[in-house]
């Protein structure tokens, strides 16, 4: 019997200022991630907020 690696899904996203849709964007998918990745490119408003409710790993 051969063993495969188990499969990791991750989502990665790059953002800025999208504190209107970001919520609802990863509600949606959450559930079915393992893990969320969000790159945020200079965020002015509460996106940086938002997306660490859903993951610790957040970069700017």
């Amino acid at each position: 019997m051969t063993e495969h690696p188990m499969t990791t899904i991750s989502l990665c996203m790059i953002v800025k200022n999208e504190e209107q849709t970001l919520a609802r964007c990863l509600d949606s998918v959450a559930d079915l991630m393992d893990e969320i990745i969000i790159v945020d490119t200079g965020s002015t408003d509460q996106t940086k907020t938002i997306a660490a409710r859903y993951t610790d790993r957040l970069y700017t």
